[in-house]
């Protein structure tokens, strides 16, 4: 199979880095093209689909793998997509079951099996991106502006730890209104809100313990205000995977669902950064291909 590899060369180690390159660089079927900057990696993958590459990889984090997807969903025809886990949450990896190994995820691309996954379409004004993984907004976003790439490489996944300690002091308010499919508007006081087409974040946090990537559905959740000790308790249950039964939490499974806030809140999509203008969310049934590992479960195990 045709194949093109779309490399971060900034993710992962060295050593990882050479080992990586050695092995593909002796596949006949794949070529290696480096992102030199950020959001590069978008543009490549967009020319590798117009190419007619029949696979195109992501080898980095979540944020190099959302600006593959972004350039896939671009492109005239959508090849099959595959992840090569090089970065400090590898959310996605997680849940498809890639080996966290760059070596076996390469392995994994001549062999896994093949699922068409939904993916997330976020709409902001005149600007239309894609995510697969989680959007997150309110609490999350804040931690998003403060996190720095020399954080990441650095702590790894304590980084969000540390990054979360750094934004609580300048933790707001937001008065929220939310439009769920067909229902008419409602105003939440939300401090966090998920909408997710996977299950984790942050290197394994699950934010979304039910979300199903192939049932045509969005998990939102939100965290509704409340007091410290209180929310302290919802994290605690986050922690233990099934905080959603928390009377501070609300989850809804829809379609489509728009939201806006005052004061604006900052929303990430897989990691990266995206707005605080108001946006809408809408799940693209089935419209990637993805290759997975052979223990991925589409349909999470019950919490409680």
């Amino acid at each position: 199979m045709k194949t093109c590899v779309i490399i971060n060369p900034n993710a992962g180690s060295a050593e990882q880095m050479d080992a990586l390159e050695k092995v593909l660089n002796s596949r006949t079927s794949v070529e290696c093209w480096k992102s030199s900057e950020a959001g590069e990696g978008e543009t490549l993958a967009r020319q590798a689909a117009e190419d007619g590459f029949e696979l195109v990889a992501a080898a980095g984090g979540d944020g190099t793998i959302n600006e593959v997807v972004n350039g896939l969903m671009q492109a005239r025809r959508q090849p099959r997509f595959g992840v090569i886990p090089l970065g400090t949450g590898n959310d996605l990896a997680r849940t498809l079951d890639v080996p966290e190994d760059p070596l076996d995820a390469v392995a994994l691309l001549e062999m896994g099996e093949v699922q068409r996954l939904d993916l997330i379409r976020l709409v902001t004004g005149k600007e239309t991106k894609f995510g697969i993984n989680v959007a997150a907004g309110g609490f999350s976003g804040d931690v998003d502006e403060v996190m720095t790439s020399e954080m990441k490489a650095r702590w790894g996944p304590l980084a969000y730890l540390i990054g979360a300690a750094t934004a609580l002091p300048d933790l707001q308010e937001y008065v929220t209104t939310i439009a769920w499919d067909e229902h008419p508007r409602e105003t939440i006081e939300a401090l966090n809100i998920v909408v997710a087409n996977c299950r984790t974040v942050a290197g394994g946090k699950p934010v979304a313990p039910t979300a199903n990537p192939q049932d045509g559905l969005l998990d939102v959740v939100i965290v509704r205000r409340a007091e410290v000790l209180e929310l302290a308790g919802v994290t605690a249950k986050l922690l233990a995977g099934n905080y959603l039964d928390s009377p501070h939490v609300v989850h809804r499974r829809v379609r489509q669902v728009h939201i806006a806030s005052r004061p604006g809140m900052w929303f990430n999509v897989d990691g990266e950064l995206l707005t605080q203008e108001p946006i809408t969310f809408t799940v693209m049934p089935a419209a990637l291909e993805v290759i997975v590992g052979e223990g991925y479960v589409a349909e999470p195990e019950r919490v409680g």
